[in-house]
């Protein structure tokens, strides 16, 4: 059967296999499942799914995120982040809701607002981030 052209909801999604590594910025419109090694700034406007071998190294910002990889940098999630047994986590969290599964590894800070905005604009070279609190 084919698949009905027609259709607005489409849902965009990306991987990075295990044995990929990209390094720079990735910025996507939808969800990403990331199985290799991402060193840079990611940019996602869907979900952040980061596989078992997944690696990331830098800054993230999304709106949901399944982590049962590792991250080593700071991660802004506007909805939920789910930390999974396996994952390991260096570095700052924000977000407004988070799911902690036992044997989660965190070393940083975590920073939880009711109604928090925050975004990343990068520049050619620096990175700022803009949180607004309501």
């Amino acid at each position: 059967m084919g698949r009905n052209s027609n259709n607005s909801q489409v849902t965009e999604f990306n991987r990075i296999v295990a044995g990929t590594s990209i390094h720079g910025e990735v910025e996507t419109k939808g969800d990403i499942r990331i199985d290799g090694t991402v060193v840079g700034i990611l940019k996602i406007n869907g979900k952040l799914v980061l596989g078992t071998t997944g690696k990331i190294e830098g800054e993230i910002n999304c709106k949901n995120a399944e982590v049962m990889g590792s991250i080593d940098g700071k991660i802004v999630v506007s909805e939920l982040l789910s930390l999974k047994e396996s994952s390991q986590m260096k570095g700052d969290i924000i977000t407004t809701k988070i799911s902690i599964e036992p044997g989660a590894k965190i070393s940083g800070t975590i920073n939880m607002e009711k109604e928090q905005n925050s975004t990343i604009t990068v520049g050619k070279n620096h990175v700022t981030e803009k949180q607004n609190n309501k």
